[in-house]
């Protein structure tokens, strides 16, 4: 769909340029924006290449793990159905610690794991249901179940303490101040995580 929209946006200017005689300055924007493009994946690329290395960094010398501990109890509020010590926590802590930073591209690993860890763990569900080892109701095949339709929420809602992503946009562009979107992006994303929160906890009932 996003692939016919902006088909569409791009054929609809070019017609609007010839339209009015400014098919000139079609070329030089379109020239202008591939040029600009190229640059700001080169910076991106710098700096996403910084940020995975501090991330892989905290996680060989065991600071990941040790902010995944001491977010257990929130894990255990969010998530009480899955087993302590679960490979799954261990994940979906580090896709939120990532998210947290502003990471998405460190986070998005560590997310598509926890995925597949919460589909073990639901196949594992419906294996012991039927000899009755299983505390848990398990869903039927193919449907998401309530850790996976969590998670996805808080993985969206991104709360993020500190918007690499958005700070460095905003510097490639010229801003005189490019981290006065930290407040701003702090307030929206924990609204918008404390709601995502709330229509879980709801709707898991």
């Amino acid at each position: 769909m996003l692939n016919y929209l902006w088909a569409f946006m791009m054929l609809a200017g070019v017609l609007w340029g010839a339209f009015h005689g400014n098919l000139n300055a079609v070329t030089d924007g379109a020239l202008t924006s591939a040029k600009e493009a190229v640059m700001l994946c080169i910076t991106m690329l710098g700096i996403m290449s910084f940020w995975t290395g501090i991330m892989e960094i905290g996680q060989k010398s065991g600071l990941i793990e040790r902010m995944s501990r001491r977010m257990g109890p929130v894990l255990r509020f969010l998530f009480p159905r899955i087993p302590k010590e679960h490979k799954a926590l261990e994940y979906i802590s580090t896709n939120i610690i990532a998210n947290i930073l502003g990471l998405g591209w460190a986070a998005t690993p560590a997310g598509l794991k926890a995925m597949e860890a919460l589909k073990e763990l639901e196949e594992k569900r419906r294996s012991e249901a039927p000899t009755g080892k299983c505390p848990v109701k398990p869903v039927s095949e193919g449907t998401a179940n309530n850790e996976m339709c969590t998670f996805l929420i808080i993985n969206i809602s991104s709360l993020q303490i500190l918007p690499v992503n958005m700070i460095a946009y905003r510097s490639q562009y010229g801003s005189p101040n490019p981290t006065a979107v930290v407040g701003p992006a702090l307030v929206a994303t924990l609204i918008s995580t404390l709601v995502g929160v709330a229509a879980c906890k709801l709707l898991d009932r």
